[in-house]
C-alpha cells in the first residue's frame, strides 16, 4: 500500500484524465486488468493487496481502493473502533510498481475479459469513485477493503453473472474468515494470536464463495477460472489472459521460532505457576505476590478487551467470550488479595471465576467461538490460581476450627 499523501497530487491529475476519457468516448476501448500484489512483510500486506489497472490511449494508470496514512492522528485508535477510513486514488502504473519491485513482491496481472460497453462502463464507475466526494469510504477488514471494492463494480458491469471458483488451496471450501485469516498469516503467530483475541464467534461461520475474496490473495485464485454469462446465457471465461509482472520472491518473514511462540510462552508460565501452585498447596500459604501478577495481567488486557467489545462498531469485535478470561474483576485478586478485611470478597471471586473458565473452556470446545490454542494455557492458569486459593483458604478455615 503507498500512502494517500505520497500521491494526492498525482491522484486529481489522473481522476481529470479518467474523466475526459469517458467523455470523449473513444472507439478503442480501455483495457482494463485486476492487479494482485502478493504479501509483504508488514502485518497488514499479509493477505496482498489488490488494484485495478487502466491502458487506454498509451496512458498507463491504476486505481488503489488502499490508500490510507498510517500516521495520522489517532490512525491507532480509530482502526480498533472501527472507525477507519481510506481512500481511492488513481495514478500512474509504474509509481504504483515501484514500491512492490523495490520490496520483490510478485504482482500478477489478470486482464478482464470484458465487452467494450462494459469495460467504458467499469471505467465510468472508477471515475465516479475517484470524485472528492466519493473517493474516501469506511474501511472493513473483510467486508469493505482493497479487494471487495473493485470485485463488486467488476461484478456490477457483468450484472452479477460471475461464477467463482474455490480458492486452489486445501481446505478452502470449508473456510471461516478466521480459518481464511490464519492462513495468510501462518508465519506471524502473534499477530494471528491478537485477531483471535480481539474478534469474537462473528467470524466462525463457514463463508459463501463470494465472502472468500476479501483476501485479495483468495480472489485472485477464485476469478483464475471464473465465468460470466450474457444474455443468452453463454458463458466465458472472465479472465482474457493473465501475466506474471514481477516473479518476486519471499517476502513474509519467516515462521515465529517454537520457543517464541505465544503457545509455548504461555504454556511455560502455565507449568511454572502450576508448580509454584503445587508448592502453594503443601505448605498451604498463597503465594500473593504470583495472584498479583497473573490476575494484573488479565485486569490490563481486559481493558483492550472490553473496548472492543463495548465501544468498537466493528460487528467482529462483540460479542467476545473471552470476557470470561479477561475481565476487570481479574483486579479484585490481584488488588484485594493483601486485605485481610476483603479476603471473603476475593474466595467468591475465585469461586466465580472457576465457573467461568470451565463455562469458557466448554464454549471454546463445543466451537461456538473459535479461540487460539495458546489460550488455553491462559485459562488452565486461572483456573490454577482460583483453585488454590480456594483450597487453602479452606484449609485455613479448618485449622481455625
Amino acid at each position: 500500500m503507498i500512502r494517500f499523501i505520497q500521491i494526492a497530487f498525482l491522484s486529481l491529475f489522473c481522476i481529470f484524465g479518467a474523466t475526459a476519457q469517458v467523455d470523449t468516448i473513444k472507439p478503442q476501448p480501455p483495457r482494463i486488468s485486476l492487479i494482485t500484489c502478493h504479501a509483504g512483510s508488514v502485518m497488514y500486506e499479509l493477505c496482498g493487496h489488490s488494484a485495478i489497472r487502466i491502458q487506454l490511449d498509451g496512458q498507463d494508470w491504476v486505481v488503489n481502493y488502499g490508500l490510507f496514512e498510517f500516521q495520522s492522528k489517532n490512525f491507532a485508535l480509530k482502526f480498533l473502533k472501527g472507525e477507519t477510513d481510506y481512500r481511492v486514488g488513481a495514478y500512474p502504473f509504474d509509481i504504483f510498481m515501484q514500491h512492490y519491485l523495490s520490496e520483490n513482491r510478485r504482482v500478477v496481472e489478470q486482464q478482464l475479459n470484458l465487452t467494450p460497453s462494459q469495460s467504458w462502463e467499469l471505467l465510468r464507475l472508477l471515475e465516479e469513485n475517484l470524485r472528492p466526494e466519493n473517493c474516501v469510504y469506511r474501511y472493513n477488514y473483510v467486508k469493505n477493503n482493497c479487494a471487495t471494492k473493485p470485485i463488486n463494480l467488476i461484478e456490477k458491469v457483468v450484472n452479477d453473472t460471475i461464477a467463482f471458483s474455490q480458492p486452489d488451496i486445501k481446505g478452502a471450501e470449508s473456510w471461516t474468515f478466521r480459518d481464511e485469516m490464519r492462513h495468510f498469516h501462518s508465519n506471524y503467530a502473534w499477530y494471528q494470536f491478537g485477531i483471535d483475541l480481539a474478534l469474537g464467534p462473528g467470524i466462525d461461520y463457514t463463508l459463501p464463495t463470494r465472502e472468500k475474496m476479501f483476501a485479495p490473495m483468495a480472489l485472485e485464485s477464485m476469478i483464475r477460472e471464473a465465468t460470466i454469462s450474457n444474455s443468452l446465457g453463454n458463458k466465458k471465461p472472465i479472465i482474457l489472459k493473465e501475466t506474471i509482472i514481477n516473479q518476486g520472491g519471499p517476502a513474509q518473514l519467516p515462521p515465529t521460532p517454537l520457543i517464541l511462540s505465544p503457545n509455548f510462552i504461555f504454556s511455560f508460565i502455565f507449568v511454572l505457576i502450576l508448580m509454584l501452585s503445587i508448592k502453594d498447596i503443601k505448605i498451604r500459604k498463597i503465594s500473593r505476590w504470583i495472584d498479583s501478577v497473573i490476575f494484573g495481567c488479565y485486569g490490563l488486557a481486559s481493558f483492550l478487551l472490553c473496548f472492543l467489545i463495548f465501544i468498537s462498531v466493528n460487528e467482529a469485535t462483540s460479542p467476545n467470550y473471552l470476557i470470561l478470561l479477561l475481565n476487570p474483576l481479574c483486579f479484585i485478586p490481584a488488588i484485594c488479595n493483601r486485605i485481610k478485611k476483603c479476603a471473603k470478597i476475593v474466595t467468591h471471586y475465585h469461586i466465580l471465576n472457576i465457573v467461568a473458565l470451565i463455562l469458557l473452556l466448554i464454549i471454546l470446545i463445543s466451537g461456538i467461538q473459535i479461540g487460539n490454542t495458546a489460550l488455553i494455557p491462559l485459562i488452565l492458569t486461572g483456573l490454577t490460581r482460583s483453585a488454590t486459593n480456594i483450597y487453602v483458604s479452606r484449609c485455613a478455615v479448618k485449622k481455625q476450627k
